[in-house]
């Protein structure tokens, strides 16, 4: 033993390299080391043999692989300081030219969102994107056999084989934070709920996450020549121009009664421009709340009535500026955010505007 510990603690103390360091490691108490191969006469030797050799043989392994691991530190430390030497920074350079950054249009847009609907006395609410489908679904009048409760239309979290807790989804619209905030702070009201949603869907005009911003007023006496002004003043404020709206009657589980909103519009050369000629597009659903969701809510329907509508912030941003693919919002394309970006100094404000 004392042959074999002299022989490698020379071995180690001149090795160069972490690749040598580790042939030796390998020769010395690797599986078939010399070493352990000591070790595995153990077992043919008496219980005396045992008792002296066993603690001389630990002793030696010890020994080999506390020199092994203060050569491995010491060639790293001197790999280091080789580093360090061939490296280095002359700090009197000048510094490189400050690069300005550039907000994304969603941001953009939802700030704008919130400054003119803040301008007429809304206020944010927000809520979790990882939902209940009591609170996505239930609590908003959509029943078991609608089809946005299908899995090939909405995003459900997994769940283990047995568990009878109620599934959660990935919010498909920011109605349920109405709900949440009616528990919250009952009524009256008045909310806009922007915020990420999520649907199983991918095209031009489709993407699985976007963003929403919704509405919720409740008082005694509202009723939709409410709804009809405030929408008017959004998109009047929104986009700069005097722009007409049309209802027409639809169908939601969760107002009653519904309406989808179109804009004064007209076509030219594929372009549309808001707010002027004879044509309309479709923007937004929206309608009065329905008594089950002011229940759900903990609101009773008997004094209280209220209007609520949703739009895709996306959309109306592509609108506004624009754009004409909605996949592109979310590739993180330089090119495509210098382009379409927005400085810093550009967000709107209440007491700035639009």
């Amino acid at each position: 033993m004392d042959d074999l510990k002299a022989k490698y603690l020379g071995l180690i103390s001149g090795a160069e390299s972490e690749s040598a360091l580790e042939e030796l490691r390998v020769q010395a108490v690797g599986k078939k080391g010399e070493i352990s191969l000591k070790m595995r006469e153990l077992g043919k030797m008496t219980p005396e043999e045992r008792q002296v050799m066993g603690p001389k043989l630990n002793a030696l392994k010890d020994e080999i692989n506390s020199a092994l691991a203060a050569k491995k530190a010491g060639l790293a430390d001197a790999a280091l300081d080789e580093r360090l030497k061939a490296e280095w920074l002359d700090v009197t350079l000048p510094t490189r030219t400050q690069r300005q950054g550039s907000i994304h249009p969603v941001s953009q847009v939802w700030e704008e969102c919130t400054a003119i609907f803040a301008d007429m006395g809304f206020a944010v609410a927000e809520g979790p994107q990882i939902e209940t489908d009591w609170y996505n679904f239930d609590a908003l009048n959509i029943p078991g056999h609608h089809p946005a409760r299908a899995e090939m239309d909405t995003f459900y979290m997994h769940r283990a084989e047995g568990d009878d807790r109620p599934p959660h989804v990935l919010r498909t619209h920011t109605s349920p934070v109405q709900i949440r905030s009616l528990e919250a702070t009952g009524a009256p009201t008045r909310i806009i709920c922007p915020g990420r949603v999520y649907r199983a869907d991918y095209d031009q005009t489709h993407t699985p996450m976007f963003h929403q911003v919704e509405g919720l007023a409740i008082d005694r006496d509202i009723s939709m020549a409410n709804l009809k002004w405030v929408l008017e003043e959004f998109f009047s404020a929104y986009f700069g121009t005097k722009v007409k709206t049309r209802f027409r009657a639809s169908h939601f589980p969760f107002t009653e009664p519904s309406a989808e909103v179109d804009i004064q519009c007209s076509w030219e050369n594929g372009t549309v421009k808001v707010g002027e000629g004879d044509g309309w597009l479709e923007v937004l659903g929206s309608g009065m709340v329905h008594p089950k969701v002011l229940q759900a809510g903990g609101i009773d329907p008997n004094e209280w009535q209220g209007f609520a509508f949703g739009m895709g912030i996306d959309r109306i941003a592509m609108l506004k500026y624009g754009i004409p693919d909605l996949r592109a919002f979310f590739d993180s394309d330089l090119r495509w955010l210098r382009h379409y970006g927005f400085s810093a100094l550009q967000v709107p404000t209440i007491r700035g505007g639009v």
